[in-house]
């Protein structure tokens, strides 16, 4: 399986009174996320389904994503990609999709740092994704533990360029 992780997009400052889940894209945010998209399009990027935060900004993410993409099925909101949630939880919920051959999700930081640390085997911080950035992890079986291999990383300021 193909694992597309994207990290959100640039959000607005919280404002007082505001849930931190209720922060939506800024257009400047919009912008670079459909740069970014566009070159994950031209790399194959093709997933048959989106699994977002239920978080305002990541499900933004996750619709630009599937408009970019061209994802007909909609996109499915999961409580394992809240904030801080455990590596594991998203593991247990890739594994319900397993008929899936590219399965993006869309969330945040620090999580999704640590998502692909834990899918690669890699220590804790050895990877960061950056506000925007995908990151492309194959995982050759869906075991109880993954066993994954970063096939690539793109950042903004790459899709920008």
């Amino acid at each position: 399986m193909e694992i597309y992780i994207l990290r959100h997009g640039i959000a607005e400052e919280g404002k007082a009174g505001q849930a931190d889940a209720d922060r939506r894209l800024t257009p400047e945010g919009k912008d670079k996320l459909r740069r970014i998209l566009s070159r994950a399009r031209i790399a194959g990027v093709r997933p048959e389904l989106i699994l977002s935060s239920p978080y305002k900004r990541a499900m933004e993410t996750a619709a630009l994503a599937a408009e970019e993409l061209e994802v007909k099925s909609p996109v499915l909101e999961t409580t394992a990609l809240a904030p801080m949630e455990r590596p594991e939880a998203v593991w247990e919920e890739i594994r319900l999709h397993k008929d899936a051959a590219q399965l993006l999700l869309a969330g945040h930081e620090p999580q999704l740092s640590a998502l692909v640390c834990y899918l690669i085997g890699a220590r804790a911080g050895a990877v960061e994704l950056k506000k925007g950035a995908i990151a492309r992890v194959d995982a050759a079986s869906l075991g109880p533990r993954p066993d994954g291999v970063l096939i690539w990383l793109l950042t903004a300021k790459l899709a920008n360029s």
